[in-house]
């Protein structure tokens, strides 16, 4: 097989790596819009590296991962629908629902395929999570928290082109939600602050955020995420039934401290960002497209997931700007 990976950055460098030692992945081809940069990444893997994208579609190529910046995603994709190819792309197809339906529509007039990568699918805990609720372990649920919290904030340059932390961080926990519970957001209620670094208020964005979900069957959901957790990568999820509870994300990694007399110690080495935290979701992912490709397995995260889990996050910026519930229904 021989598949073509846009973007080496740092997402993109490791995705390369996943599919350079792959079994089923006979040659690998990158291109970056930093030539440079992606016979850098080529060279160190013994893959390939085209001069531009234009190039890199001109090669023999059975599937394309997109891994470069946030504006190209929906070009690509429907490029990619264009010739033919099933693509993999990095979480968000577009900034929004429109763009986000212009590049569906091209993979469905193709009748290609379109793999997202919300890899929190393939952490072992959360699908385990996920078993738990399907098979009626917790009893009914009543409430679920959700947290995501990043060490250090990203650089002041990305905040404008982020789309904001709503629909750049919190959209894998409400993509997650959808998934381990199996129910639809009706509506939401959020609110943010930026007390922290003034980049953020410069940008129009906020450094922390909270939001309370409503689910189809009554169940409360919280999500939160912050930009600045000296601690560490925190990423957790609680869910609580009936009959019992459960939470995601909490093992000697943590970087959560009790400071009750008979609590865990403290982590002697917490997480310290989304790759080593989820590097095995991520190897999961990929595999899990090349059996894809391969027409050994049904698509594990269709596109048409990330326009939800993107109206969710819409609302919710919805909500915070004008300080008001926002129901699903009429969410753009």
């Amino acid at each position: 097989m021989r598949i073509g990976l846009i973007g080496t950055g740092r997402i993109g460098s490791f995705h390369a790596g996943v599919l350079a030692r792959h079994p089923e992945v006979g040659s690998l081809v990158v291109a970056d819009r930093d030539a440079g940069r992606a016979a850098g990444v080529a060279g160190a893997l013994g893959a390939e590296a085209a001069p531009d994208v234009t190039a890199l579609f001109g090669h023999a190529l059975d599937a394309v991962v997109i891994a470069s910046a946030t504006a190209a995603h929906a070009e690509l994709i429907a490029r990619a629908a264009r010739c033919g190819l099933p693509a993999f792309c990095e979480k968000p197809i577009a900034l929004d629902v429109p763009g986000t339906r212009t590049a569906l529509a091209a993979v469905a007039e193709a009748g290609t395929e379109l793999q997202l990568g919300f890899m929190r699918r393939f952490d072992a805990g959360y699908r385990a999570a996920r078993e738990a609720v399907r098979s009626g372990r917790l009893g009914r649920l009543h409430t679920v928290r959700a947290a995501t919290s990043d060490p250090e904030p990203p650089p002041a340059a990305y905040l404008p082109l982020s789309g904001g932390l709503f629909r750049d961080c919190l959209v894998h926990d409400f993509d997650i939600v959808r998934w381990v519970t199996g129910r639809e957001v009706v509506e939401v209620y959020a609110t943010g602050s930026d007390a922290g670094p003034a980049m953020f208020r410069e940008a129009g964005d906020v450094s922390s955020a909270a939001a309370l979900l409503t689910l189809d069957d009554g169940t409360l959901v919280t999500a939160t995420a912050t930009r600045c957790n000296g601690a560490g990568y925190d990423v957790r999820m609680e869910l609580a039934g009936e009959r019992d509870q459960i939470t995601v994300g909490l093992d000697d990694r943590t970087p959560l401290t009790s400071v009750e007399p008979q609590g865990p110690a403290a982590p002697g080495k917490p997480w310290p960002g989304f790759l080593e935290r989820f590097g095995p979701a991520y190897e999961a992912e990929l595999d899990a497209f090349v059996r894809l490709v391969r027409g050994e397995a049904a698509n594990p995260c269709d596109g048409r997931e990330a326009l939800a889990a993107l109206r969710i996050a819409d609302a919710c910026e919805t909500s915070r700007r004008e300080r008001r519930p926002v129901r699903l229904d009429g969410a753009p």
